[in-house]
């Protein structure tokens, strides 16, 4: 095949199953040779962002891309009812700089978000977790869903919170019977529930702590997926200083208004760590009664990475 492909949301969701995406993702990650500078950030209006997220590679891979995302979270108010982050993504060849392919990046970003927490939850969630609380029912939260039973097949239970109480409800019962032998359900308070998860997941645009550290079970483990500015945050600071912190990327010190006040020297470390750490690491963070975080602010790198394989996928047909 050649010429510049077009993948729109189905394309990108057929050439990203989350199987294929986990390993790409979980091989690729500690080898690629990828450069990532940081993202440019411009502020539209007070509230709302343009994001440019430029990677590329000319050794290990011959790929090079740039994704553009806006940033609006007033949009899911009663006015506009549209989703707050919409992307496109382009990828090009790094060896020729032609273009290979026009990605809808809001899609593949949903897809490699969910696909990164859920492997880090791989080496930090406990092996035998039950219980899943999502806080957050927007667009990023089904993904999550499948993701994290994908390498937590024991949960048993999804309890979906949401500040809106219909949306956290309307989800659980689209997934009532997605699942044999998993009960999801709704709860309209976070902080009854937070408590019983053995793995809770974050994925808002909160600018204030939602989750209570002093709540969150003993061996628990917390996933941080929404906060990409230093005035953002999902939890309170005795969730960090309760927990083991492990980040997506170097950047996550800087843009995550968690961490604004924890120094790297308390960072345990990285995903690629995690991964490169590889079966040793299974179950060594489950076995004290710690709390393991881990703060993903998003990295060009994975785009690229997911691009790659949403684009060879497709062209193998």
């Amino acid at each position: 095949m050649t010429g510049c492909i077009f993948l729109d949301a189905a394309a990108v969701t057929a050439a990203l199953p989350i199987s294929s995406l986990h390993n790409h993702l979980n091989t690729f990650l500690p080898v690629a040779d990828v450069i990532s500078p940081n993202r440019h950030r411009h502020s539209i209006t007070p509230a709302s962002d343009l994001l440019l997220m430029p990677s590329w590679s000319t050794k290990t891979l011959s790929y090079l891309g740039i994704k553009i995302v806006t940033s609006f979270p007033g949009n899911s108010s009663r006015k506009h009812r549209l989703p707050g982050i919409h992307a496109t993504y382009s990828l090009f060849s790094s060896s020729t700089g032609v273009p290979l392919a026009s990605i809808d990046g809001t899609c593949l970003t949903l897809i490699r978000t969910a696909a990164i927490s859920a492997l880090a939850a791989r080496y930090l969630a406990p092996l035998d977790s039950r219980i899943l609380i999502v806080v957050g029912a927007g667009a990023l939260a089904p993904h999550l869903i499948r993701s994290h039973l994908f390498v937590r097949p024991s949960i048993q239970r999804v309890i979906i919170w949401n500040r809106t109480v219909g949306k956290a409800r309307e989800l659980a019962e689209a997934f009532a019977d997605w699942a044999e032998g998993v009960l999801f359900e709704h709860s309209s308070f976070l902080d009854d529930v937070v408590g019983l998860g053995d793995m809770v997941v974050c994925a808002t645009s909160s600018d204030e702590a939602i989750v209570k550290g002093r709540l969150l079970k003993p061996r628990s483990h917390l996933n941080l997926l929404g906060s990409f500015t230093p005035s953002m945050r999902e939890c309170d600071d005795e969730a960090i200083r309760r927990g083991m912190v492990f980040v997506d990327c170097e950047a996550a010190m800087e843009e995550a208004g968690e961490l604004v006040t924890t120094k790297r020297s308390d960072v345990v470390g990285t995903l690629v760590d995690l991964i490169r750490a590889g079966k040793n690491v299974d179950g060594k963070y489950q076995s004290s009664e710690a709390v393991t975080v881990f703060k993903s602010v998003g990295s060009a790198e994975f785009d690229l990475l997911a691009a790659q394989l949403a684009y060879e996928n497709n062209i193998k047909g």
